[in-house]
Order: C-alpha cells, then structure tokens, then sequence
C-alpha cells in the first residue's frame, strides 16, 4: 500500500507509543514508525504485553500495528524515510550542575536533533512532543538549520494533555489539541500540515494554533494550575483535621461553584508522576531565571505542600499506632501514583515507605499493577517488605492497612474478613478517602480519613 506521508516519532514512551498508535488507528493511509533505543521496549510494543498499562491501549495497537504501525530501534533509518518526526524523548530534571533539582535536562533532545541533521537527506518538519522548557524551539532550530547540507527544517510545538490511567480516552477526545508555530509563512504550513493529522478525528474548534512559545509554556502552566489545586484543597484537609470541619462536604460546596468546578478538588496523600513536580521545578526555575522571585516562590509553595501533606500522613500513622511502628505489618494498598496505571514515577507510596521502613515498620505492598515498579524503587533499602498481588495476603498479620492509591479493587474488599486477619486493635488510614468509614468503624476498624474527624473506639 502507497502512504500519503510518513511519520516518525523518536521515543516510545508514556507519550510518544499511545499517540502514535491512535494517530496510525485514525489515519490508515499514513504510515506511523515509531523508534527508541531500547530494544527491550520496542520488543514489547511488537508484543501483546505491552511496557505500559493503560486501559484500550492494547486494542488500539492491534488495530493498527502490522497495517500502518510499526515499533523500531532502527532510528536512522526511520528518520531518513520520515516527512514527518515527532520527537518525544526523555527529559527528566537535571540532577546535576547548575539548574540541579529544577531545570529540564535536555541532553537527549539536543542529541535526537543532531541525530536528525546526521540521518536527513531532505526537508521535514519536527515536532516538540516532550514537556520542553519555553523557547526550547529555538535551541532545536540553530541545531537543526546550521547543518551543511541546505536542509530547512521546521519546527512545531504539539505538547500532550494525557492523564495516565485515561490516556487513550484523552487521545480519541481529547480537550483541545494545541499546535504552536513560527507566525512566518513556512512555520503556519508547518502547523496546517499537524492540524490536518489530527482534524481527522478531532472537531476543529478543540484545535488551537498559537505562536511556539505559547505552546511550549501551555504545557506547564496547565500542570502547575492542576497541582496547585491539589496542594491547596490538600491545605484545607489539614485545617479540617483541626477544626472539624469535613474535607469533602468543602470540596462540593467549593467546587459547585461554576467558576472553580470540581475536578482535582479531591483531597489525598498528594500528586505523584512524572510530570507535575518536574513541571512545576522547571517553572520555577525560568521564573527565577528571568529574575521574577515572587512568582517562582508562589510556584515552589505548591510543591512544599505536597511534601508536607505526603510527611503528614505519616506522621498521622506514626502519631496513632501509639508514636510507634517498630515490628509492626504495615499493609499499603497501592502504590502507583494513580490509579489505572503501573506507573509509580514520584509516587507518595515511595515517600510513605521509606518513612516507615526507617521507623523500622514490616510492610506488605499490595497494588493490581505497579509491583515490579515497586520493587525497583525500594531496591536495596533496609527492611522488611513483602509484595502480594493478592491484598487479603497483604493485610493477614497486619495492623494497620494505608491506602496509597485510590484503586476500585481496594473499595470492593471483604473487609470484615480483612480485620478478621489482622492483629487488633486494627487501623485504617485512608490516603485518597475511597472507602466507607462508617462501615469500617462499624466492623470494628479505627479509620483515620484525610480531612475528616478519625473514628475511633478508643475512650
């Protein structure tokens, strides 16, 4: 079969795999190739298990791949045939020299872009997929431009809006799909050819053009505006605690107002994956390199309180299983960052486990999807930790269960055959506030929610 074009995307990740096989679902008369240099990867997205979980993503792969999609480690050749390359490599925060713990690290997008020049043997247009700090572009275009073979490339800004655990559904309806450009005549036919991929499944009003560096700043300000209403919702759960006031009924009464609205008004343990503290760090750090302190201050305080709400929720623990965890079983329910995914990327589980296993806590992890994940990120320190698929196995012995992740397996367990299993008196210290408190106080549990007045039977 002829394509009418050829996309490349480098990068096949958390972003760069479900958008590529949605784009090749959609569109079967253009061929989609995606590469990245680890084979172990590229092994499993040829497979029917694939390197991440997120729900439909399977069908739609099968759907295309075979057909029009393909999984690679051949980069060079990919980027010889490509029209068009979606670049969409790591870029994690620099953990090293100046900008540590805040800045992008951005050695592997600078190195995909000589990589590009090296293996181009005519135009093509590139486009920005990874979270990149503003005026990133530019970088990319001196590399890009100043190459000896007359080549002219340009350069597009398409950041992602995806929510883990709903990936997929984000991509097939997605809120807006945001396409930023040089406002030159070559850079807005670079964007018109973008916008005609995705108009394809997407209403033209949810398509916004702007010029690059909107584009590039949209990316951060939309995740640094959702964590921050965690972090403050999270704020108000502290204050509740003390005054007893219910987090929840706030929530509503807040959120029903149609100029806030509901969503990610939710209290909990705090946010965790890859993107929203990076996110924030970074804008952080440009707001400080611009020399506007306030507003990189304003931003830094959102990530102080996620700290302190993920420290506070072990304190709790420690606080009432009487200012002691020594040798106790500690069952954790969760431990991806979210539900609906294996991902565990800055999940509050990593925090709340450390904290414990250095109070010398026994832990049992108990998650539906992220246990090798687990393990790696616990890999070498000290302690006891068991990891059961099964939760029931997790919490026999126990006597305490600590909901990390907000999972519907956790809401539908036996659990007065779970306090049956455990050693009493039996805590529960709800970290997302997904369960039935009064019914657990009822059986015979002392439930500690977030932001609610605890239910004890201690006089």
């Amino acid at each position: 079969m002829k394509f009418k074009k050829n996309i490349l995307c480098i990068g096949a990740g958390y972003v760069g795999g479900p958008t590529m096989a949605v784009i090749a679902a959609k569109c079967p008369d253009l061929k989609v190739n995606v590469v990245d240099v680890n084979a172990e990867r590229i092994q499993a997205w040829n497979s029917d298990r694939l390197p991440i979980f997120e729900p439909g993503l399977l069908d739609v792969v099968r759907e295309a791949r075979g057909r029009n999609l393909s999984f690679s480690t051949d980069i060079a050749a990919g980027i010889r045939e490509a029209d068009i390359i979606f670049v969409s490599v790591n870029t994690p925060t620099k953990t090293f020299g100046h900008g540590a713990g805040m800045a992008s690290d951005l050695q592997y997008w600078e190195k995909t872009a000589y990589e590009i020049v090296a293996h181009s043997d005519r135009a093509k247009i590139i486009v920005e997929k990874s979270t990149l700090p503003v005026r990133t572009a530019e970088a990319m275009e001196r590399i890009l431009q100043e190459n000896k073979k007359g080549l002219r490339f340009e350069v597009v800004s398409n950041p992602e809006f995806l929510a883990e655990g709903t990936a997929v559904k984000d991509l097939l309806e997605p809120d807006r799909v945001l396409i930023g450009s040089r406002q030159t005549e070559e850079g807005r036919k670079a964007a018109e050819e973008i916008v005609g991929i995705f108009a394809r499944w997407v209403p033209g009003d949810r398509i916004i053009t702007t010029n690059l560096w909107s584009a590039e700043l949209s990316k951060l300000v939309a995740n640094a505006f959702l964590a921050q209403r965690i972090s403050s919702i999270n704020s108000i759960s502290a204050l509740c605690e003390k005054t007893g006031a219910d987090v929840s009924e706030i929530s509503y009464a807040v959120g029903s107002d149609r100029r806030i609205g509901p969503r990610f008004l939710s209290a909990s343990i705090g946010f965790g994956g890859s993107c929203f503290k990076k996110d924030i760090l970074n804008l952080v750090y440009i707001a400080r390199s611009y020399g506007l302190a306030e507003v990189a201050d304003y931003w830094q305080a959102v990530i102080r309180m996620n700290e302190y709400q993920q420290d506070r929720f072990v304190q709790t623990i420690i606080r009432e299983m009487f200012h002691t965890v020594v040798g106790k079983k500690i069952a954790l329910l969760g431990f991806a960052f979210k539900a609906d995914t294996g991902d565990t990327r800055e999940s509050p589980g990593i925090y709340v486990a450390r904290k414990l296993l250095e109070e010398r806590a026994i832990l049992a992890i108990s998650d539906p999807q992220a246990l090798d994940n687990a393990r790696r990120d616990l890999a070498g320190l000290a302690g006891e930790v068991d990891y059961a698929a099964d939760p029931y196995r997790a919490a026999d012995g126990a006597q305490a269960l600590a909901v990390i992740t907000e999972w519907r397996d956790f809401q539908a367990l036996d659990y007065e055959k779970v306090f049956a299993s455990m050693r009493k008196p039996a805590f529960v210290f709800d970290g997302r506030n997904i369960l039935d408190h009064r019914r657990l106080f009822e059986i015979g549990f002392n439930v500690y929610p977030l932001g609610k007045p605890s239910l004890t039977h201690f006089a």
